[in-house]
């Protein structure tokens, strides 16, 4: 087979094309053409071929396949021994010992599930003449067969080579093969007969078939490739045999008259395009239970329960998406048929795509011309579809914040940050200044990330900058205020700073979040407020008498969040005690108590423990301590402490000089709304044992935000407004016109 390869690879040498079809390997629309130009030659200059259906071989009693397979594998060990292939020896033995496992228990009247026979193998000997071999019990037969001679049949024997005489011609290559021993065999058999076929349409003198012959064997390389490196390989993708073309195209048309009758009908079941987020998941959540109860109803269970379990999944996205809660929509899987819910188009073709292409080769027709001409029409009217679907599915502002948003975000933040770098130099701060100067510079990468449609992490965005003296009242010289109005003054600048302190700290939990239009929003309100406070600087530097306002209820929603700790943080503090009991002999006034406390993170062995300090002389003990513990929200173990454990104390009477300590008494602190909630704050019970004492214990832990879910709460505030228009317009001396000197007579 080497000698015929190197002949073939000898023969194509001078052809002309070799030069001039360097690229044409990447082309697959010239691929298609050559292909179709071969089914057409084959239709009209093969009068001789025929097509004859075969009929499914009636099914062997299942002892004589097995004893068929066992005869199969035994030859095939030997000749795999004899050829020193020692993995497929050991693989042959496998099935060699399941067949005759599976022959004793037929043999006993078992019943044997054919799905589990191994499959037959090669046996290994070679053959001069290829023949068409029966296919087994288990597989389906192929439905279309194409003899190379009226006088062939499926069965009959190969004809025999021809004899040699001059001149010197190679046998046409057969048309059909043995099932191979593996995949890297089969495609190197299809590439062995596509070489033939080029070297006898060589000998023929069929240069340019020779030559598209010989261009589609060298599109098998790359299979070859990876097979030898391990990859998957689908072998129907690759081009079928070059006697198999009449029936390869039949076949196709038939399988593409189903498949578009299929997808036809997935098109019909498909419902419109959802409005919203919500309509999106209501229907899939609706196809979803529609499957489940088809599964049902035929008796599948185990579908039934996927389906159901998927259903629950929708139902939780859509409790959460009613109460405002981020869903992660990349995590919900997708019925067939329906598109991505986050608007991401896939790479691969659309539903759409598939169904008129499918249609288009059913349909195409022999003119070249218009056949191009719908190709370009079709792909034409697919982008404008995509296009369509995508402005359809922006408009629904799911996911994150974009690009448009950041790129805004960014550029106002340094805006502000070159302002304070100038009001700085200008107070001769030149430190200040360059540090400013830097953040402003810093952003410039993030913002040609933005320009260039790229996400940016908005937690690595410095804060914007903030001075003491925006806040502060100036009176102006010779100007008189009244004691009464000037503390009126006062007032209205400290409520209006503890509203710009309010949505400076909702705005720094929502850039925590990367939430950017909520940062955005709650920042322009901070403005709004410093404009209000200028407005009361200026009117009070004129002595102004106090300027209109009002007030507005405004109701915000707001992410409960503790930015200054980190993910892995969790504090525990531990307030006061109540009415703690006191031991047998001590008196309320006499007890001096501590508490300790076990947390059993990562384990019980390595657990945290800490105590606080003595509180003597009071059975109402206020320690007011905190401890700093370590958690990781992920693991595994923290989730059983939270759900089950929680944190331990014991509150401990201090003993005196050669006294013991004694209990008083121990409490449990229940972790499980950490889940929902990122503050957890509870008044204990002190037992003793199992029997209540009377006694209590104040204690708190709090988290950076909650286990699974975001805290969001509304809150509705009293919010001051200055009327800007309540103080008279300050007169703004006009600047001198310069003026010119007098121009000599006689000169310009």
């Amino acid at each position: 087979m080497q000698d015929i390869e190197r002949m073939a690879a000898l023969c194509m040498k001078d052809l002309d094309e070799d030069e001039q079809d360097e690229d044409v390997d990447d082309d697959e629309d010239l691929l298609a053409s050559v292909v179709f130009e071969m089914l057409c030659s084959c239709i009209c200059f093969s009068p001789g071929w025929k097509v004859q259906h075969l009929s499914p071989a009636a099914p062997a009693g299942v002892e004589s396949v097995l004893t068929e397979r066992i005869d199969a594998y035994k030859s095939a060990i030997n000749n795999a021994k004899q050829s020193g292939e020692s993995s497929k020896v050991r693989r042959y033995e496998r099935g060699l010992k399941t067949l005759q496992t599976m022959l004793t228990s037929a043999k006993k009247g078992k019943k044997i599930n054919e799905e589990e026979i191994p499959p037959p193998v090669a046996t290994g000997k070679s053959s001069n003449a290829v023949s068409l071999s029966t296919a087994p019990a288990t597989e389906s037969p192929s439905p279309l067969q194409v003899s190379d001679s009226p006088d062939s049949a499926p069965g009959g024997p190969a004809a025999p080579a021809p004899r040699r005489g001059p001149p010197l011609l190679l046998p046409k290559p057969t048309l059909t093969v043995p099932p191979p021993c593996s995949e890297q065999e089969a495609v190197q058999s299809r590439q062995r007969e596509y070489k033939l076929a080029a070297l006898h349409a060589k000998r023929r003198g069929d240069t340019q078939l020779a030559a598209q012959y010989y261009q589609i064997s060298k599109k098998f390389d790359p299979a070859l490739e990876a097979l030898a490196s391990g990859a998957a390989v689908d072998l129907s993708k690759l081009p079928p045999p070059p006697g198999r073309c009449l029936a390869h195209f039949f076949l196709s048309l038939h399988v593409l008259c189903v498949v578009c009758s299929d997808l036809a009908a997935v098109c019909e079941r498909v419902p419109p395009p959802p409005r919203d987020v919500m309509e999106a998941l209501q229907q899939r959540m609706d196809k979803y239970k529609s499957a489940a109860a088809q599964a049902k109803g035929e008796g599948n269970d185990r579908k039934a329960r996927m389906h159901e379990r998927i259903v629950k999944q929708y139902q939780d996205a859509i409790r959460g998406h009613k109460a405002g809660r981020s869903v992660n929509l990349a995590e919900l899987p997708v019925p067939p048929g329906f598109p991505s819910i986050q608007g991401l188009e896939s790479s691969g073709p659309s539903l759409a795509g598939m169904l008129d292409n499918a249609m288009q080769l059913v349909n195409q027709e022999v003119s070249d011309a218009e056949a191009e001409a719908k190709v370009r029409k079709t792909s034409c009217r697919f982008r404008c579809a995509r296009l369509a679907f995508a402005e359809r599915l922006g408009a629904l502002n799911i996911g994150p914040a974009r690009p448009q948003q950041q790129l805004q975000f960014l550029e106002n933040r340094k805006k502000q940050l070159m302002k304070a770098a100038l009001r700085t130099k200008q107070k001769n701060d030149l430190e200040g200044a360059k540090l400013y100067l830097r953040q402003a510079k810093g952003l410039d990468p993030m913002i040609e990330a933005a320009k260039g449609g790229l996400p940016v992490d908005i937690k690595k965005v410095p804060p914007p900058p903030e001075s003491e003296e925006d806040f502060v009242l100036v009176q102006g010289r010779g100007v008189h205020i009244p004691h009464k109005t000037a503390e009126q003054y006062a007032q209205l600048v400290e409520v209006l700073k503890q509203q710009h302190e309010t949505c400076m700290k909702y705005s720094k939990q929502y850039t925590h979040l990367g939430n950017v239009s909520e940062t955005t929003k709650f920042e322009r309100m901070a403005e709004e407020c410093k404009k209000n406070i200028e407005i009361l600087k200026r009117a009070h530097a004129q002595g102004y008498p106090l300027p209109k306002y009002h007030h507005e209820e405004r109701t915000f929603q707001v992410v409960k969040i503790f930015p200054n700790l980190t993910s892995s943080d969790m504090i525990l503090f531990i307030v006061k005690g109540i009415n703690l009991p006191a031991p047998s002999g001590v008196s309320p006034n006499d007890l001096d108590t501590f508490v300790k406390f076990e947390f059993a993170f990562p384990n019980t062995e390595e657990a945290q423990k800490d105590k606080t300090s003595v509180m003597k002389n009071t059975n109402c003990p206020e320690y007011n301590e905190q401890f700093k513990l370590t958690i990781n929200r992920g693991h595994r173990g923290f989730k059983r402490v939270v759900h089950s454990k929680g944190i331990k104390f014991e509150v401990v009477h201090k003993g005196g000089l050669f006294k013991t300590d004694r209990p008083v008494g121990n409490a449990q602190l229940k972790l499980e709304k950490l889940e929902s909630q990122c503050e957890l704050r509870e008044i204990i019970e002190v037992l003793d044992g199992k029997k209540t004492t009377g006694g209590r214990m104040e204690v708190m832990v709090r988290i950076r935000e909650p286990l699974s879910s975001q805290q969001l709460e509304r809150t509705t505030e009293k919010w001051l407004v200055i009327d800007p228009h309540s103080i008279p317009a300050i007169a703004v001396p006009k600047a001198k016109q310069r003026q010119e000197p007098p121009r000599e007579v006689g000169r310009r």
